[in-house]
């Protein structure tokens, strides 16, 4: 199998599994009443299992897929970052972390999710978060025993700070994209 085909294969595999997820796993009852201590609440997140899909990646050991709220699609749409402008403020990403297994059974033996690992979230908020490129950032743990979420803490690799800032340490990498990492894919 060619790489790109193996790269297309995991995209599909991610973007079927997070069709499937939605499909089949119950609601997480407790996932919106949680927040960040001094940041993020979940809730400010409510209905991103809905939202169209900007990329997907491999980090090596995890499958994600990269959610944009409509103000982000809509921004990526009109040329942003590459133009220059800002990202708007309200624009939202949610990135989904699934641990990954190899499906042996299928056909070229592709890479899928297995269980879900996490949620991290970033917000556009200029005002709010002045002091963090404009952005806040949320990362939460997710249980599959419990099926249930908590929020990241100062053990996880990258860190989660008691604050909404606990990305903004790695985005200032590409400050010049407005600290946002993921291109929008062509479709």
């Amino acid at each position: 199998m060619t790489r790109k085909s193996v790269r297309f294969s995991v995209g599909v595999t991610v973007g079927l599994a997070v069709l499937a997820c939605q499909a089949a796993s119950p609601p997480q009852d407790n996932k919106y009443t949680l927040k960040i201590p001094n940041g993020l609440a979940f809730s400010e997140f409510e209905g991103y299992e809905s939202w169209q899909t900007i990329a997907v990646s491999h980090n090596g050991d995890k499958l994600a897929v990269i959610l944009g709220n409509p103000a982000m699609i809509a921004a990526y749409k009109a040329g942003i970052p590459g133009n220059g402008k800002p990202f708007p403020d309200g624009a939202k990403m949610a990135k989904v972390h699934w641990n990954i297994a190899k499906a042996d059974s299928e056909p070229g033996q592709p890479l899928v999710p297995s269980t879900q690992h996490d949620v991290d979230l970033m917000v556009k908020d200029s005002k709010r978060f002045a002091d963090g490129g404009g952005w806040g950032y949320g990362v939460f743990d997710y249980d599959a025993a419990s099926n249930t979420f908590k929020p990241g803490t100062a053990a996880d690799n990258p860190p989660q700070a008691n604050d909404a800032k606990c990305g903004f340490t790695c985005h200032t990498l590409v400050k010049a994209k407005d600290y946002v990492f993921t291109k929008y894919q062509t479709r």
